[in-house]
């Protein structure tokens, strides 16, 4: 007689552990908005609507009297949105979640109770050791919203602010080649029998699309180089026209930057944006023609680029004008603080709804990749390197 077969296998015929569902409880949330400090900095984290939308899901809003009000927005809109404003720095520091555009500075990490919650940037080329080590000693758990992901796998806080930086670039140059400023006296606009403006576009990430964009509504002529020629492909079915495009060749890049008007360098590095335009490359421009380096923050991806302010954005190399501002989208306080507010809201209610940031990295890969520190501990690896500290892997620690 045959032995009649087991659809199981002797290992699912022993006992399981059995497997729960984790619960979330919905959390409170006390969030504390400081006024930034750092030179330059109108922006805010949170609109009063979107304190609004946060105060009317049974959280609390305490901000520093005059945070919003580099970006326009009154005390008076932020109290009848339901927050509560204060003008003690110490007592909105001791929040226990802390929203920030800018990383807090030494004497601020002061003032921050322990085991607290930060969001803010992170801007790592900017920092140094002695930062690291203050959050370390204060067991702050912090995230770096630059590096956040979404469920796309992009970075929604850097395409934001790129996008303003993109379409900002060319509205500067266009002021840049009036009179006004001692330009060429050059319009943007396709002015029916006058030849269009020429623009030179290095670089075709996000910040090279949203300038693209802008060039192609003035109705100016645009060249675009980059060295990969996905990216070049994919602007074009993005932008669903016709464009000139290329790919590094020096020859090319030179003889267009020779014709052109406007350059902006739009290119990103690992460490440092690589430098595409000599020295020479530039002396070859028009006189009066305009140069936005936009890769500035990243050390600029032209030769004769040197850092400037917005209190004195420009300066004149070769009969060339200059724009090397590193925080373009500042000077728009008020549409990057709208498009920062959209992006924090949603993460701020989804904290909430998991019952606290614990529960929302376990869910949301995304966002922990934002995490930098966790109750003290170093959890990003490229920090780690960059400033020779110890780490550990985040997925370690929150389980």
């Amino acid at each position: 007689m045959s032995k009649s077969l087991s659809p199981f296998t002797k290992e699912q015929l022993l006992p399981q552990e059995e497997t729960l569902e984790v619960l979330k409880h919905k959390g409170n949330l006390f969030i504390g908005i400081p006024k930034e400090t750092s030179l330059q900095e109108k922006r805010v984290c949170l609109t009063p609507d979107a304190v609004s939308a946060l105060i009317n899901n049974g959280h609390r809003v305490l901000l520093e009297s005059g945070a919003g009000v580099g970006a326009n927005f009154k005390d008076k809109d932020y109290s009848e949105a339901g927050a509560e404003i204060t003008k003690d720095t110490s007592k909105v520091f001791s929040c226990p979640i802390l929203l920030k555009v800018e990383p807090p500075s030494l004497d601020e990490i002061k003032l921050i109770n322990p085991q607290t919650i930060l969001i803010s940037a992170l801007q790592l080329k900017t920092q140094n050791k002695a930062y690291f080590e203050a959050l370390a000693a204060k067991r702050v758990t912090a995230i770096g919203f630059e590096f956040i992901r979404d469920e796309d796998g992009a970075y929604p806080a850097v395409r934001q602010l790129s996008e303003i930086a993109g379409t900002a670039s060319v509205l500067i140059a266009s002021e840049l080649l009036s009179n006004v400023n001692n330009g060429n006296g050059l319009l943007f606009g396709n002015i029916s029998g006058v030849p269009p403006i020429q623009i030179v576009i290095i670089g075709a990430g996000t910040v090279g699309e949203f300038a693209i964009k802008s060039a192609l509504g003035l109705g100016a002529n645009v060249k675009v180089f980059d060295s990969s020629i996905s990216k070049l492909r994919m602007l074009q079915s993005n932008l669903g026209c016709s464009l000139y495009t290329s790919t590094m060749q020096p020859k090319n890049l030179l003889k267009a930057l020779k014709r052109c008007d406007v350059a902006i360098g739009a290119v990103r590095g690992k460490n440092r944006a690589p430098v595409l335009v000599s020295d020479d490359m530039v002396q070859n421009m028009k006189t009066g023609s305009v140069i936005i380096d936009v890769s500035i923050d990243m050390g600029g991806c032209f030769e004769t680029s040197e850092i400037t302010t917005h209190n004195k954005p420009t300066f004149v190399k070769h009969d060339v004008i200059h724009y090397c501002v590193p925080n373009i989208p500042a000077r728009y306080s008020r549409t990057a603080s709208v498009s920062i507010s959209n992006m924090f809201t949603p993460y701020l209610l989804e904290i909430a709804e998991n019952g606290g940031l614990e529960n929302a990295l376990r869910f949301d890969r995304g966002l922990k990749n934002g995490l930098y520190f966790y109750h003290g501990i170093l959890t990003n690896k490229s920090v780690a390197d960059w400033f020779d500290l110890d780490y550990s892997d985040a997925n370690l620690l929150i389980f």
